[in-house]
């Protein structure tokens, strides 16, 4: 097999995603893309059009104008690769009477955690999020007059493994991949044209690696489904993959290197901590010690490796690191930490998170100044140690959601 420079290394990254508000654009023959906070795909055909995800409720009036301007004809499916809000979104804007709505049947489990953690995860994602969202939403309002609520999707066609959808000339074949960021993840594979629509079952970013949870609260992902399910994309031999963030990857051994790449590096990742947790090592050793080798190198700019280890340990364990038996009673960390304080005294403690700065170890130094924090708020010093720690962390983090964390702490604590 041939090898490539990691297509990730060319591609955008995540500060680069920006909500709906560009023209579509042709990116295969009779396939359009209209951009946004993840991508909204038409495909035409004789007998009427296709649509694949809808963004956000906010970009579903500029996907809807953009593909319009294209092809006015009727829109007989909207496909959902996965159940996350910025692909269900728009529907309301985006179907026509009589549109049949396409998921995999996993779709009623997220509908209901979306309902359910909907406050939740909407708080613990606006910090990287936030002003992505209100500068669609001040766009949209702009052009529209006005912005939709937030679509619900109920589907009128599922499917557990496979479908087929004939339109027009195209047919269209449809594969669950569970191992993508939702368990009712699919992708749409069009045989007569090598081109797979691929949606975000690879994660946001391709050439990442995938997130197998996130920041933001989520579900996790397994490990080994992740690799099921690049494999299954994988044995289809596509010549264009059409993503969910950013434009196609062209290039039949090109991909074939790229998902044998994201596979092999998944597989290590959790060889190596399924190995090491047999072995009897902590979590935190793990998140330390399991490093891709240089020829699985793949960008961490949304998952992590270190998070991912992490991920696969608590997703076979659960919660129970068997560390302390603390872990078993409710009795927070805080009111210990508090006591050791009083014992200690501010000033030692202080003394010994700047001692741990200077020495270039600033979350033991953070994890110090917090309890300080914590205690007497008002306290500069344990403020300037703390955003101090932050902004040595980020000088060396080049991952979306680290970044925009401690950007959001270092503003919290100015």
């Amino acid at each position: 097999m041939s090898t490539y420079e990691p297509v990730y290394l060319g591609r955008p990254g995540a500060d680069d995603i920006v909500g709906a508000g560009a023209p579509a654009e042709e990116v295969s023959p009779g396939i359009w893309l209209s951009p946004g906070l993840s991508n909204s795909f038409m495909l035409t055909t004789d007998a009427g059009r296709i649509v694949l995800n809808t963004g956000m409720g906010f970009e579903g009036p500029v996907h809807r104008a953009n593909f319009d301007a294209v092809d006015a004809a009727p829109i007989r499916y909207i496909i959902l690769t996965q159940g996350h809000v910025d692909h269900v979104g728009g529907i309301d804007s985006i179907a026509d009477p009589g549109t049949d709505i396409v998921a995999q049947t996993s779709w009623e489990t997220w509908r209901r955690d979306n309902e359910l953690l909907a406050e939740f995860r909407a708080r613990n994602s606006a910090f990287a999020w936030i002003d992505k969202v209100m500068a669609t939403i001040e766009r949209t309002t702009a052009r529209f007059g006005s912005v939709p609520a937030q679509s619900v999707p109920i589907p009128t066609v599922t499917f557990d493994d496979e479908l087929v959808i004939e339109l027009g000339g195209r047919r269209l074949e449809l594969y669950a991949t569970p191992g993508g960021e939702t368990t009712d993840s699919l992708v749409v594979w069009l045989p007569d044209e090598g081109v797979c629509l691929c949606g975000n079952v690879f994660g946001a970013l391709f050439g990442h690696i995938p997130n197998l949870v996130t920041m933001r609260g989520d579900r996790y992902r397994d490990a080994l489904t992740v690799v099921e399910s690049i494999d299954r994309v994988r044995a289809l031999g596509a010549e264009t993959l059409l993503t969910g963030h950013f434009g196609p990857i062209v290039g039949k051994d090109r991909i074939e290197w790229e998902l044998t790449r994201l596979r092999d590096a998944v597989s290590y990742i959790h060889d190596r901590t399924v190995e090491g947790m047999n072995a009897g090592k902590d979590v935190h050793t793990l998140m330390r010690e399991v490093v891709l080798p240089a020829d699985l190198e793949v960008g961490q700019g949304y998952g992590m490796v270190r998070w991912n280890v992490r991920a696969i340990w608590e997703n076979y364990a659960g919660w129970f690191h068997h560390r302390s038996t603390a872990e078993l009673y409710a009795e927070h960390p805080d009111r210990t930490e508090a006591d050791l304080l009083e014992l200690a005294g501010t000033a030692t403690v202080l003394h010994r998170a700047r001692t741990l700065l200077d020495a270039g170890e600033p979350v033991r130094a953070l994890r110090l100044a917090e309890i300080v924090n914590q205690t007497d708020p008002a306290n500069k010093e344990a403020t300037d140690v703390l955003i101090a720690a932050h902004e040595l962390l980020l000088e060396s983090s080049t991952n979306f959601w680290e970044t925009a964390w401690l950007h959001q702490q270092i503003a919290k604590l100015a």
